[in-house]
């Protein structure tokens, strides 16, 4: 399948020669925050919320190492929920309360460790792990986030290494993947359906496909009519258009009950368009929920959710992990 139509290219090439050097910039700026985003650093540990917890490294299924905990669950347990995180964040969560330049993408905390507290005091083990090119992870594919393209073999790797361990290949398991987590998470069903015949059921708070973010974010910086020069910036970077980083487009390969979280007015994504696309497309998923939060219009406090109202996501999760 063609990158980019011919049509769509012919009008990328006819942008850029029209276009003002300070549009360029914003798309050239746009273009690089997705394709290459900043990393994140582990800024909080479990300690700090009196959880023990085991540093690792896990091979992603192509060999890139990463770095993750394993977080067992306050009493002995059997059930595991694998977490991972969102673009461009790591297993602590998102440091923009540091500033620059984090603060640059958004000047708000958010804080998954805390989530791991109500997990594991729930009777849930956690493991925990940083996609490639983020928090401690290596480097892998030239440093550039493929949304899902690249990352869905990260969730292999951990899978294939929950399987072969002695204790953990015994557990129920659950996953919790959100955002680029949740489309890298799709994509590797598509990929290795059989790795996941076992799991119980899913969480996706803020599951993506990226035209909707493009359309926001380039409208906000007054660059929407630019959305094919916007595609081909991304191609010139190694990364993927848009229309190849949707999760929709690997959503019929669920097979699990699955749970999607969305914000109702959030200024990020369109909703509810980006949130039903994803949903209608889970034709396989023997059940499946969506809830909209629509105490906040800021999409970045969906990742927050859980850690301030985890009765929601324990009930879904106690419904199928008994």
């Amino acid at each position: 399948m063609a990158r980019m139509t011919a049509e769509r290219l012919a009008k990328a090439r006819e942008q850029e020669k029209t276009i003002s050097a300070e549009d360029l910039a914003k798309v050239k700026g746009l273009a690089e925050s997705m394709a290459k985003p900043i990393r994140s650093f582990i800024f909080k540990t479990p300690d700090e919320e009196g959880m023990t917890y085991e540093s690792l490294s896990i091979q992603s299924d192509d060999g890139t190492a990463l770095e993750a905990w394993y977080i067992p669950a306050k009493e002995k347990s059997d059930k595991l929920v694998i977490f991972n995180h969102a673009l461009p964040m790591c297993r602590a969560g998102f440091p923009g309360h540091f500033g620059m330049p984090w603060a640059g993408f958004d000047a708000v905390e958010i804080d998954f460790i805390i989530q791991y507290k109500h997990l594991t005091d729930a009777g849930y083990n956690v493991l925990t792990y940083d996609f490639r090119n983020h928090g401690n992870s290596a480097s892998a594919n030239g440093g550039i986030a493929g949304i899902g393209n690249f990352e869905w073999r990260d969730c292999v790797g951990v899978k294939k290494w929950v399987d072969a361990h002695p204790e953990l290949s015994k557990m129920k398991v659950a996953l919790y993947s959100q955002c680029l987590g949740a489309d890298s998470q799709y994509r590797a069903m598509l990929e290795r359906p059989e790795l996941f015949e076992n799991v119980q059921c899913m969480v996706n708070p803020l599951v993506v496909n990226m035209p909707f973010i493009f359309d926001a974010f380039s409208e906000l910086y007054g660059i929407n009519q630019y959305q094919e020069l916007i595609d081909l910036e991304l191609i010139k970077l190694g990364g993927f258009t848009a229309e190849e980083c949707q999760a929709a487009n690997w959503a019929h390969a669920v097979k699990v009950p699955t749970f999607i979280m969305q914000v109702k007015n959030d200024e990020w994504t369109r909703q509810p368009d980006d949130g039903m696309k994803t949903f209608n497309a889970l034709v396989n998923a023997p059940e499946k929920e969506i809830f909209w939060l629509d105490s906040t219009k800021r999409f970045r406090d969906g990742y927050n959710w859980f850690g301030r109202e985890p009765k929601m996501v324990l009930d879904f999760l106690a419904k199928y992990m008994g």
